[in-house]
């Protein structure tokens, strides 16, 4: 969950809230089953099968469509490393930080937490980074938006408008990412979960789906209370526009510091997850040791690729990019991805399963009748809506 609500996710809400107020607020609410069904089905084949998203894929269905899988995965996690890195040094220019230094902090740091590190301390570290997320609940909280017009407001749903449906395809691609997919299965797989932690894994889940969302929420709706309400359709074109957007309910000095907190835990464990994830895909599929529990002599390459990725995700960082338009574009890209990779979940979860636990019945039928809306919706919104993206 505090992976999944990432700097793209972030900004992009901000977006949302900015230019079209409270209408990309309903949208949240209908993402919350969505982003459940598809991690359960995650978390049932790893925990099923004991293996990766990319393995299992080469396994079933060849090597082939494994490296198709594993190429959505490359380019959903390469975007989403600018976009994770892109957040942090927006947060330290809003200190006169510049962005090298930014880099070289961040990823030095990350490289030597996670070479010495095994999974369970990586884990322990995100989580308490990450934790800093909920600081966009208080600033939601403190906007005392009434009830009845958020919800009147949020039912106005301007389906012909190109912009709308950019920003709408891309909240879905920041709620459901190819990553996101690989790196929870090998998560389940390296915590070695079995059969009777599936259901408090489902409970979990169902937890994760809940407050990734209101996270989501929140922060539209602190933006949407102050840019979208007095200037409405302002695109917000920096890092520092949206944190301005929660002083006037915390003051300068602790709005600025709280959206610094929330954004660097949304961006921090992002990089993590991402960096991981990407590794672990490539290793999925040509076959090394692509585990947090091997030493780095153990997996050479695993660990090469995760620092390569990282040194040259702060390389491009450091020059000058618009924050904003780069983490929204990110995630319009994960919408035109998911064809592919909730495809391949589908297939995974009805041949890789046996038994009860196959995915089978009514409930496959609603399950692919949701993958094809989700997956045709983001797909259709961002076709027509980039032209002005």
């Amino acid at each position: 969950m505090l992976a999944d609500t990432d700097a793209g996710s972030v900004i992009t809400a901000a977006q949302s809230g900015a230019q079209w107020g409270y209408r990309l607020l309903l949208l949240q609410v209908v993402l919350i089953p969505i982003l459940y069904i598809v991690q359960e089905l995650t978390v049932r084949l790893g925990i099923v099968t004991g293996e990766g998203h990319g393995e299992l894929i080469a396994r079933r269905f060849g090597r082939g469509w494994a490296w198709l899988s594993v190429g959505t995965l490359a380019l959903s996690c390469l975007g989403a490393l600018l976009t994770e890195l892109s957040g942090m040094a927006g947060v330290g220019l809003l200190f006169g930080v510049p962005r090298w230094v930014t880099m070289i902090i961040l990823v030095g740091g990350l490289i030597v937490m996670v070479w010495t590190a095994s999974y369970a301390g990586v884990e322990r570290v995100a989580l308490a980074v990450g934790a800093f997320e909920f600081a966009f609940l208080l600033v939601a909280l403190r906007t005392h938006q009434a009830l009845g017009p958020l919800i009147r407001h949020s039912l106005h749903i301007p389906f012909h408008d190109p912009g709308y449906l950019y920003l709408a395809a891309a909240n879905v691609g920041a709620v459901i990412m190819p990553w996101m997919v690989f790196y929870q299965q090998s998560a389940v797989v390296d915590k070695r979960l079995r059969i009777d932690h599936l259901t408090m894994a489902r409970v979990d889940t169902a937890l994760g789906a809940v407050v990734t969302q209101l996270i989501m929420a929140a922060v539209l709706v602190a933006t949407a209370a102050t840019i979208g309400r007095s200037n409405p359709h302002t695109p917000l074109n920096t890092v520092q526009q949206i944190a301005d957007a929660l002083t006037p309910f915390l003051g300068q000095r602790t709005g600025r510091l709280l959206f610094a907190l929330g954004m660097s835990g949304a961006a921090a464990v992002a990089t993590i997850v991402v960096s991981l994830t990407a590794a672990r895909g490539v290793g999925e599929v040509m076959g090394f040791k692509h585990s947090l529990e091997h030493h780095p002599r153990e997996a050479p390459w695993f660990y090469g690729i995760y620092t390569t990725l990282l040194v040259l995700g702060g390389v491009l960082v450091a020059s000058d990019v618009n924050l904003v338009t780069l983490g929204v574009a990110m995630e319009v890209m994960n919408a035109v991805l998911l064809p592919i990779v909730l495809g391949f979940l589908y297939l995974l979860a009805r041949h890789a399963l046996s038994g009860p636990l196959r995915l089978q019945g009514p409930y496959a039928g609603f399950v692919l009748a949701i993958i094809v809306l989700t997956a045709g919706f983001g797909l259709y919104a961002a076709i027509n809506g980039i032209a002005v993206g």
